[in-house]
């Protein structure tokens, strides 16, 4: 069965601007006269435990403009995972590139950091999941647009979602919600990522906006939303115990074969973890997450827990654990392991056994598209986190 594709993995590096001009260094110096922070060994150091490291990604140059896509990520002591922003910049020379990736950050992303540190126009959003209560304040005002007419009123692209959004949030202290919309002619861009990852089914909420663009040239427009909890956090685990013990799951997992050695496994993610609960998460996703990124089939953004005769929904980026996971499995594609040593892995997955059903009826993996992931976790004290 050709199920399993092989990934083209590409490291690319940094492409090199200009010899005579340092790109980087003038993008950090640029967004540096706005945030008055101190500069240190290549990143931005801020008050409050923040801070700005910048990546240059593909630079290219169109008719004597040069383009360069500028890449932020922010980080906090706070945070489980960085602030990726990428900004595509453009100028008739590298500075005036390099001023116009610092102001589009400024003006997008920083605005609501910057109201979050300060908790400064939060608005209270609460959230029930699972029988558990979480409340967040919310900020999100600034809106990047590129393209579009002065005659069209900005609109806050959170409110499309708002209604939704307290599905994807879960026990974390920080959520960042990133909306991209762009259109040029006939072909739209609609992304929605809560914390990185994207969601699917959040799109659909704004493809009635985008089609009213009228748009002969390029139209663009991006939203940052930051939720902060108003508690600290509570979870017993943090994510370097869920990737190390990921880490030696896969180790092990390519390993099995037979029921002693998967009883063997688990036993030592229990011991590795101290947490039988998040033990039985690791071995039940990681076959599943792994299907997802080499099958090739769509999936939603939802987690079904069954319990009893019952099917609970909530959402994939409310568990904690999934996308320490997912980066986990990433990094190991990354390594390029043997083909076999994958199948190992994804041949337990329920996703892989539904699909070969799929397969003898004549579907293929790329054609299905299914809501998300069921599992069980068979211990009475199970708690999502």
């Amino acid at each position: 069965m050709a199920f399993f594709k092989k990934k083209n993995q590409q490291n690319e590096a940094e492409t090199e601007t200009n010899k005579d001009f340092d790109f980087k260094n003038a993008v950090l110096d640029k967004l540096n006269e706005k945030l008055k922070g101190h500069l240190y060994d290549g990143c931005i150091i801020l008050p409050r435990g923040y801070t700005i490291d910048v990546n240059i990604g593909r630079n290219e140059e169109k008719d004597g403009i040069k383009l360069v896509q500028v890449v932020f990520v922010v980080g906090n002591d706070d945070f489980d995972e960085p602030i990726i922003e990428p900004v595509d910049s453009q100028g008739k020379t590298y500075e005036e590139a390099a001023d116009m990736a610092a102001q589009m950050f400024f003006g997008g992303l920083w605005h609501p950091l910057e109201q979050a540190s300060q908790k400064k126009n939060g608005l209270h959003v609460s959230i029930n999941y699972l029988m558990q209560h979480y409340d967040f304040d919310m900020y999100a005002q600034s809106i990047v647009r590129i393209g579009i007419p002065d005659s069209k009123k900005p609109t806050l692209l959170i409110n499309y979602i708002k209604a939704e959004i307290p599905k994807y949030l879960g026990s974390k202290k920080y959520y960042w919600v990133r909306i991209y919309l762009a259109k040029y002619q006939e072909r739209e861009i609609i992304e929605v990522r809560v914390n990185g990852s994207v969601c699917v089914e959040l799109s659909r909420f704004f493809k009635p906006y985008i089609d009213t663009w009228d748009a002969k040239n390029f139209m663009c427009e991006k939203q940052y939303a930051i939720f902060v909890q108003r508690e600290d956090d509570q979870c017993p685990f943090n994510k370097e115990t869920v990737t190390n013990a990921a880490k030696r799951a896969i180790e092990l997992m390519v390993k099995i074969r037979s029921r002693e050695d998967y009883e063997a496994m688990a036993k030592e993610l229990e011991e590795m973890t101290g947490n039988k609960n998040l033990a039985s998460e690791i071995r039940i996703f990681i076959p599943e997450i792994l299907a997802k990124i080499t099958l090739g089939y769509q999936e939603g953004d939802s987690l079904f827990l069954m319990q009893d005769d019952s099917r609970i929904e909530f959402k994939k980026t409310q568990l904690r654990s999934y996308f320490y996971l997912q980066q986990v499995l990433l990094e190991y594609l990354a390594t390029k392991p043997a083909q076999e040593d994958v199948q190992r892995i994804v041949v337990n997955s329920v996703a892989f056994q539904e699909l070969k059903k799929a397969h003898k009826e004549g579907h293929e993996p790329k054609d299905l598209y299914v809501p998300g992931t069921a599992f069980k976790i068979g211990n009475d004290d199970y708690k999502v986190w």
